[in-house]
């Protein structure tokens, strides 16, 4: 009998969590502290021992996170701002927002990731910022990557939005950078009860200057520094996170047994390309995307069976209507391309049983059985 399995089940991870987090709600309702405050700062703190950075500023969400360390880094009208096309919108759109321009550059084919070759021949003498996305829970290839950024005078912003966690040869994702955005959507490794973000860095003047930024660019109420904006990071959301990070290391490695679980199910399919480790590297498995032909049959079989899939990302965002008065052309990042049409992404998260995983494993064979593959 097969058992439904959902893409994502958020609702055993807040049934985990919410007798604390409840407890310490009904303080913060009690005492009206919303805006800022002690849970904030302990969040702060909490979350900057984990990463190894000195600072870690909450804020309203990772597109937010992102243009505050663009913004803080020196990003203005008119830069550039290397990026992968393999990538969600974010990363691209918050640089849009400052006005400087997205430069995309295709992945490697082996793991998704920024390829360095790329990036190198991306550089002009408008170059700013290289921002190397840590995509599906791996770290993309900083040590290459900052040996280019040094090499061309350039700085690195992180995208660290589906890494929370994740570590590489030379350090864990969000440190290796002198700023670093994530993103703690509901559905991230370290997910918040609705939007939330921050940026992280080791540098105090970076800190001070989005501390700022986020706050309509004012240190001091009604003395305005700077054209800000309003992104600073709710102390509800912050409660749930500091609940949630305690228990992150262990929901991390639940993800990676999962992600062990499923190399071993699906081993010998020979229509299933599954996702592998870079040397070095410590995934915490954000997503399992899997690449196989014919994804739309296989996706609706799967749907039929019962298991929820995603796709991540259908488009190479240089690709998407949005940058469409960029000019880029199909063919220009051929293993982005490639990938958007086969990626699968699987059912990934700490509470998946072995038994669903089995499930989906048939979901899949059946799929390509009634599909003909």
């Amino acid at each position: 009998m097969n058992i439904p399995v959902p893409f994502l089940d958020l609702a055993a991870q807040q049934a985990e969590i919410a007798d604390e987090v409840l407890a310490v709600w009904r303080e913060q309702f009690t005492a009206a502290s919303f805006i800022g405050g002690p849970e904030v700062e302990a969040f702060e703190r909490e979350y900057a021992a984990y990463i190894g950075v000195e600072h870690v500023v909450g804020v309203s969400n990772g597109t937010d996170a992102l243009e505050l360390a663009y913004r803080a880094i020196g990003v203005d009208r008119g830069d550039e701002v290397i990026m992968p096309a393999n990538t969600f919108i974010a990363t691209a759109e918050a640089a849009s927002r400052i006005g400087a321009v997205p430069v995309f550059v295709d992945v490697d084919d082996e793991h998704l990731l920024m390829d360095p070759d790329a990036v190198e021949a991306a550089i002009t003498g408008r170059t700013r910022v290289i921002t190397p996305v840590h995509l599906f829970g791996q770290t993309a290839p900083m040590e290459r990557i900052r040996a280019i950024a040094d090499k061309h005078g350039v700085e690195i912003v992180e995208d660290a939005a589906q890494s929370q966690g994740a570590s590489g040869p030379i350090g864990r994702a969000g440190a290796l950078s002198r700023a670093a955005a994530t993103s703690f959507y509901p559905g991230k490794n370290l997910g918040a009860a609705g939007d939330a973000g921050a940026v992280m860095t080791g540098d105090a003047g970076i800190a001070a200057r989005i501390r700022n930024l986020a706050a309509h660019g004012s240190s001091e109420k009604y003395v305005h520094d700077r054209v800000g904006m309003n992104a600073r990071l709710d102390a509800v959301q912050a409660v749930v996170l500091r609940v949630k990070l305690r228990r992150l290391e262990a929901w991390n490695a639940a993800r990676r047994a999962a992600a062990a679980r499923y190399a071993e199910l699906l081993a010998g399919l020979e229509d299933v390309r599954v996702p592998a480790v870079r040397a070095g590297n410590d995934d915490v498995w954000h997503l399992y995307v899997v690449r196989v032909g014919g994804r739309q049959s296989v996706m609706d079989g799967m749907r039929a069976a019962g298991v929820g899939v995603g796709i991540h990302y259908p488009t190479a965002v240089p690709h998407s209507e949005a940058y469409s008065s960029l000019g880029y052309r199909r063919g220009q990042f051929p293993v982005a391309e490639a990938a958007a049409r086969q990626i699968l992404s699987l059912p990934m998260y700490p509470h998946l049983t072995e038994d669903q995983q089995t499930t989906v494993r048939d979901a899949l064979v059946g799929a390509f059985v009634r599909g003909g593959g």
